[in-house]
């Protein structure tokens, strides 16, 4: 199953307006197509569907994440354009100044224009062309 397949990721927009406003202020890129009732951006060689939805902002989970070579750096970038990070304080899971040290990774979440949350993450026991063969079915 799934042998000859693509797939992208979907997150919903109350405002499309002002969630492409979002995509190309925050992240820098404008949508590779327009159609299927919203705008689809390439992000980490993803597609990402972003569609106007009365549903925006409802899933109190990570909807999508991207995976960075240097957490730090783009973290103050993303800062510098006005993102504030999440902080979290759970069994198991406690951010500091944004940033968990899990196991075998550093991460971070933050919201869209939308409301959705988008982590970031950065490998720390692996490379990144390491993470990338293993996302790609390539290592175990």
């Amino acid at each position: 199953m799934f042998e000859n397949s693509i797939a992208m990721a979907t997150l919903p927009a109350s405002d499309l307006e002002r969630a492409k406003r979002f995509w190309h202020d925050v992240f820098g890129v404008d949508p590779i197509r327009s159609d299927m009732g919203g705008e689809t951006y390439l992000i980490g060689g993803v597609g990402v569907l972003v569609y106007e939805s009365q549903f925006a902002g409802t899933n109190k989970a990570t909807a999508f994440s991207i995976m960075t070579d240097d957490l730090d750096r783009d973290m103050a970038a993303l800062r510098e354009k006005g993102i504030a990070f999440h902080d979290y304080d759970f069994p198991g899971l406690k951010t500091e100044n944004g940033v968990v040290e899990m196991d075998g990774e550093r991460g971070a979440w933050f919201d869209d224009s939308e409301g959705n949350i988008i982590a970031l993450a950065e490998p720390t026991s692996i490379t990144m062309d390491d993470a990338r063969a293993l996302l790609a079915g390539l290592r175990a």
